[in-house]
């Protein structure tokens, strides 16, 4: 009986020696080490960028103490660099590249390469894969930031872990032979450590240095870590808070939501509701230009004839999907017309 079993073991226990007992408490513990190394093994924690993004998030609040000693021009020009990184990420990959929701001239697409380099969030060609598999795959194992998985996860832990062999496997299997015909988008990731060098560190500090004699110090304090570290957070709020709170006037069967503060911080990405409902609209919502600045970027560089054949869902299409499969709430006043789009 187990009562007897428990008898013999207590007996046995009281019959062992010191060191039997200092054995069996060491196996004890190595097991339990063992156990412990084989769980953090199993959430395949990356190290390297848990450490490198504290080092960064540390330095950003450091930032913070730079900014009363800067001069006002490096103000400025931080927040250039800002404007810079966030269309080098909307404009360009995401509505660019991942959903190839207008076309781009040469010209432009160097310039939104370089753009993306200086947002330093990985190069296009990936960027843009696994967005592709957010979006088709979305809140499943499949989606690289699956906001199933918390707050946390979707907002930067993500990048704490390896990607979930959903992600790798699905990723494989989607259509990217445009990304690989795209010769910018090749030379980007041919040198995008030397470009990223480049365009994320080494610009911001020293133009201020050079035009206006701005400390080396608060150039890479204020131009490149601060600016850096908001422009991943604000960019990382749209796979979080804008999957999480807001209301979802087009499809509530869905778990996007429109995030009018995302929207403010990631220059027009937070109407994630619109845009996961209509994700080929090149402006990612049905009010165009009012809360959106890339969609004034898009739309000023079609009027300089640099970028063409802008996709919009039309208003009764917009319409007809509130009244379908919306939460019945206004994400905003009437639907504006884009009879301009070409």
């Amino acid at each position: 009986t187990s009562s007897s079993l428990a008898l013999r073991s207590e007996q046995r226990k009281e019959q062992m020696g010191p060191e039997d007992c200092s054995e069996m408490a060491m196996e004890a513990l190595c097991r339990a080490g063992d156990e412990k190394a084989d769980r953090w093994r199993s959430l395949g924690i990356v190290w390297r960028n848990v450490i490198l993004m504290a080092l960064l998030h540390i330095g950003a609040v450091y930032s913070i103490l730079v900014i009363p000693r800067a001069k006002p021009l490096t103000w400025v020009w931080s927040y250039v660099c800002f404007i810079v990184t966030a269309l080098g990420v909307t404009a360009g990959a995401h509505r660019l590249w991942s959903h190839r929701s207008y076309r781009a001239k040469l010209p432009l697409r160097v310039f939104l390469a370089a753009a993306n380099s200086m947002a330093f969030q990985n190069d296009i060609y990936e960027w843009a894969r696994d967005h592709r598999v957010h979006h088709k795959y979305s809140e499943t194992d499949a989606d690289p930031h699956n906001a199933t998985r918390g707050f946390f996860f979707a907002h930067i832990g993500w990048l704490f872990v390896r990607k979930h062999s959903d992600v790798i496997e699905k990723g494989r299997k989607l259509d990217v032979t445009d990304l690989l015909a795209d010769p910018v988008v090749q030379f980007q990731r041919r040198y995008y450590k030397t470009s990223v060098l480049i365009m994320c560190f080494l610009v911001p500090t020293v133009v201020p240095w050079y035009f206006w004699g701005e400390t080396l110090w608060n150039s890479y304090f204020l131009a490149s870590i601060l600016r850096y570290t908001v422009s991943l957070n604000v960019t990382w709020l749209v796979n979080s808070a804008a999957h999480m709170y807001g209301n979802r006037p087009y499809d509530q069967n869905i778990s996007p939501r429109e995030n009018r503060w995302v929207t403010f911080g990631a220059i027009g990405e937070g109407f994630h509701n619109f845009h996961h409902t209509f994700p080929f609209d090149y402006s990612t919502s049905e009010f165009g230009l009012r809360f959106n600045p890339t969609t004034c970027f898009i739309d000023l560089m079609c009027w300089m004839g640099l970028a063409s054949n802008r996709k919009k869902a039309s208003v009764e299409t917009i319409q007809s999907r509130k009244l379908r499969t919306g939460d019945g709430n206004r994400s905003g006043n009437q639907s504006q017309d884009h009879s301009s789009v070409i």
